[in-house]
């Protein structure tokens, strides 16, 4: 019986300590660690994947994109950078060498690289998003692991050219315009800002009523000296000082576009304009439009364009008759 005990402990003691040694195998290990990146350095941005593959340049602290060099849009590329200049990895997933279930295989993976002049950066592989929905798959050069990347960042690399583009296409301060003109079906209408004397009525403490002082107020006016609607001429402004279109047009240059159906000038600083064309057809529900502040014709919404498309005698003020006996 005391050798059987002696026995039934060492079995317990035994297993004991193979099952704290096996799980201590598990969960303790070292990630590699990955050097953050100065991203105010890197020039070079080129992403690889299944869709294609696309090349950013950095030129005079604007970032651009393929060999046409178009303007790429300040926050799309920001957070790209953000990505790049600081991966953190929180666990080791897989070094099976099986790569389809990670979506890091040679067919679906997206491979970013950066650049600093010709020196590269950093490399990695991007593969799918794992299902706490707040990692991202990722695998190294020269490393089979796969790794938890912390952040939900595969969607920053998948967007086409056309998303990456900067879709602003003017942009002015609505302070500085002083005057504008409105062109629709062959009918040019001018609009000027004009500085009005009101008069403001202001009681002392006594109550009594001191002589009524004189401000200037803003007022547009037209040529002939009606006045506009202020809601109507600040919305128009307004929509054309932040405007974005929802898509290039390919393949297409300004002048390929004539005979608009309205054209909006406008002078501040510097003179700016807005042309916008028929549609395809009745059925279409985007315009197109040019800019003088972008060299490519564009896409914009019908009900976007509806903002712009005044008739300028519904930008006037109703005149009324008061008859006095």
């Amino acid at each position: 019986m005391k050798k059987e005990y002696i026995i039934l402990v060492i079995v317990i003691v035994a297993m004991s300590l193979y099952l704290a040694f096996r799980k201590t195998d598990k969960t303790h290990y070292e990630l590699p660690v990955q050097p953050k990146v100065a991203v105010k350095e890197i020039n070079r941005i080129e992403v690889t994947g299944k869709d294609g593959s696309y090349e950013l340049n950095k030129k005079d602290d604007s970032w651009y994109v393929t060999s046409k060099e178009y303007f790429v849009d300040p926050e799309k590329v920001n957070s790209m950078l953000y990505v790049i200049g600081d991966i953190t990895l929180t666990a080791l997933v897989s070094e099976s060498k099986n790569y389809i279930s990670f979506g890091l295989n040679d067919e679906n993976k997206i491979t970013v690289k950066a650049w600093k002049d010709d020196t590269l950066k950093r490399e990695v592989d991007i593969g799918k998003i794992a299902s706490s929905y707040s990692h991202t798959f990722v695998k190294f050069p020269g490393d089979p692991g796969v790794y938890h990347a912390q952040g939900n960042f595969k969607s920053k690399f998948t967007q086409s050219v056309d998303d990456l583009r900067d879709k602003n296409v003017l942009e002015f301060d609505e302070n500085e315009i002083d005057a504008f003109q409105i062109t629709k079906d062959k009918k040019d209408m001018m609009f000027t800002r004009k500085e009005v004397q009101v008069e403001e009525e202001i009681k002392d403490d006594a109550g009594k009523e001191p002589p009524l002082p004189e401000s200037a107020k803003p007022v547009w006016m037209n040529a002939d000296g009606k006045k506009a609607k202020d809601a109507e001429i600040i919305g128009l402004i307004s929509t054309l000082s932040r405007l974005r279109c929802d898509k290039y047009i390919e393949g297409s240059t300004k002048e390929d576009f004539k005979d608009p159906v309205c054209t909006v000038r406008l002078k501040g600083s510097k003179d700016y304009s807005i042309s916008i064309f028929p549609k395809a057809d009745k059925d279409a529900t985007k315009y197109t439009a040019v800019t003088s502040e972008n060299d490519y014709p564009f896409l914009i919404p019908e009900w976007k364009a509806n903002k712009i498309l005044k008739e300028p005698e519904e930008m006037l003020e109703k005149e009324t008759t008061d008859k006095k006996e």
